[in-house]
């Protein structure tokens, strides 16, 4: 069964100098996403497949496999836990045609 991983609308976002700033709507908490958790959060559109995600992640950060999917899975289990990101074994429509937040000018 495919899982499916979809950025919440509800967190504060913004991309600053290739990495990703991110404030948990649950409990404030400010997250510094390196550049492979700023990938994950690039893709995770509610539409590509983790597995796919994982693909992405081996071919640009030159990563195996098995390494990608488990620290994958890992990150975005904590980012769910803070709300941050919602999980679901179907695609998530609500942010399908939300654009990713964009670095300032």
């Amino acid at each position: 069964m495919a899982t499916y991983v979809a950025r919440s609308k509800q967190v504060a976002a913004r991309m600053l100098g290739g990495e990703m700033m991110i404030m948990s709507p649950r409990d404030t908490t400010l997250f510094n996403l390196n550049e492979v958790g700023s990938a994950i959060w690039k893709f995770a559109d509610g539409q590509t497949p983790l597995h796919e995600i994982v693909e992405r992640l081996c071919a640009e950060f030159d990563v195996a496999p098995e390494v990608a999917r488990q620290d994958a899975e890992a990150f975005i289990q904590e980012m769910a836990e803070h709300g941050i990101m919602q999980v679901s074994d179907r695609p998530i429509a609500a942010i399908a045609n939300e654009a990713p937040p964009q670095e300032p000018k």
